[in-house]
């Protein structure tokens, strides 16, 4: 009984986290990399350099992380942290608002933006990739009306009037350190409770599962479907607060091209393009590679396109291993009768999961209790039966 609890224990481990732990090893593999092959990359400032690089697309990444989840796409998160910020810095600077009512303007700001998309998606039924690129060329046009397609200005770090003391949470100067990662982890750690422990998360991962199920389950999906996007929005807004709280200046057009990185972050760390998978945790990993990755190739002496270059390499290895991984997970081995076992115990244990999901939205303890026995029961039959399946196998094919 011991050793099928915890073959049991050992099998539903690793299928979860195995993932994770191969992004983790691929990042610790490119720093040790860098490390070995790029000049003066194994220093205490290189490493501020690579948090410093990582709390940007990190709220960026993690908005869209839910987006993508849902099976969407958020294309207009870069230009609405560049517009968020201008439209801050208009009612700051015209209008003569206190800058903690500004900082407040920019989340409100990427929050109407990214209710504008779920709204387009959601009720009005326009595929994301097109909403979103519409958004995005809204957002940049009115950052540019906002200021007059002018230079805005926020406060110094040492400002007279000591206007810039928000800048000191995400960096401080003595000493040194990007204190905005320590922002970051505790937005990542939030975050990820709300993605697997609440119903706007279990939601998330239902529809990205499969929309039209989750619809007949009497999941109001037009409802549920926009947070995800308002969510990405909201993030969008607090990398705006990011982005001023490091750079005092924004120019119009600000963020272009920033919403390529969150979502390269995104997929690099795990979650799949098709919807239905992901997590923080993964996101997070992923802003990290990236950022290792860019740090790492200036150490080098590399231009700055050469991170381009690598990090589309990367994104389209972890494209095709998702996809290779979920050809894998779907197919049924007809010739094979231990794949196939696998096969179908794997999808029985998918289909019980997913009403585990919507039953513990539903709050129904009784329901969600006897489907965790049956989903239990089904896992240990797997773990029990395996090797006897691939023992018959093999006898039938010695003879």
């Amino acid at each position: 009984m011991i050793n099928r609890d915890f073959k049991y224990k050992l099998d539903k481990m690793l299928n979860k986290n195995s993932q994770k732990l191969i992004i983790f090893l691929v990042m610790i593999i490119i720093y040790v990399f860098f490390s070995i092959f790029g000049g003066n990359f194994s220093t205490s400032s290189t490493l501020i350099s690579i948090f410093n690089r990582s709390y940007f697309v990190g709220f960026l990444a993690i908005g869209v992380t839910f987006v993508i989840i849902t099976g969407g796409i958020d294309l207009s998160i870069g230009a609405v942290m560049g517009s968020s910020a201008l439209i801050a810095g208009f009612f700051f600077e015209k209008v003569g608002v206190p800058l903690w009512l500004a900082l407040i303007i920019m989340i409100i700001s990427g929050l109407l933006y990214g209710t504008f998309n779920g709204f387009l998606v959601a009720h009005l039924k326009l595929p994301p990739f097109i909403a979103t690129l519409g958004t995005m060329l809204i957002s940049l046009a009115l950052g540019s009306i906002a200021c007059n397609v002018n230079t805005i200005s926020f406060p110094t770090r040492f400002d007279e009037l000591g206007r810039g003391w928000y800048k000191q949470i995400f960096l401080t100067t003595s000493p040194q350190f990007p204190t905005g990662i320590i922002v970051l982890i505790v937005s990542s750690v939030i975050m990820g409770v709300v993605l697997q422990k609440t119903k706007v998360g279990r939601y998330t991962y239902a529809i990205g599962s499969n929309e039209e199920a989750t619809k007949l389950s009497g999941v109001d999906t037009r409802k549920w479907k926009m947070y995800p996007y308002m969510i990405s929005g909201a993030f969008a807004g607090i990398a705006a607060i990011a982005y001023t709280a490091s750079y005092s200046s924004i120019l119009p057009g600000t963020g272009q091209g920033m919403e390529l990185d969150a979502i390269a972050a995104s997929v690099i760390g795990g979650t799949s393009l098709s919807g239905g998978i992901g997590s923080i945790s993964g996101t997070f990993i992923g802003v990290f590679i990236m950022s290792i990755l860019a740090t790492g190739l200036s150490s080098m002496g590399l231009p700055p396109h050469y991170q381009d270059l690598f990090t589309g390499i990367v994104v389209i290895s972890a494209v095709l291993f998702d996809i290779y991984r979920q050809k894998q997970n779907s197919k049924v081995h007809m010739k094979n009768p231990v794949k196939k076992y696998k096969a179908e115990m794997d999808e029985k244990i998918s289909a019980l999961s997913a009403q585990i999901n919507i039953a513990m939205v539903d709050k129904e303890q009784d329901l969600v209790k006897r489907l965790n026995e049956e989903r239990d029961a089904l896992i240990i039959e797997k773990v029990d039966n395996l090797p006897l399946v691939k023992a018959e196998y093999r006898a039938s094919k010695s003879k």
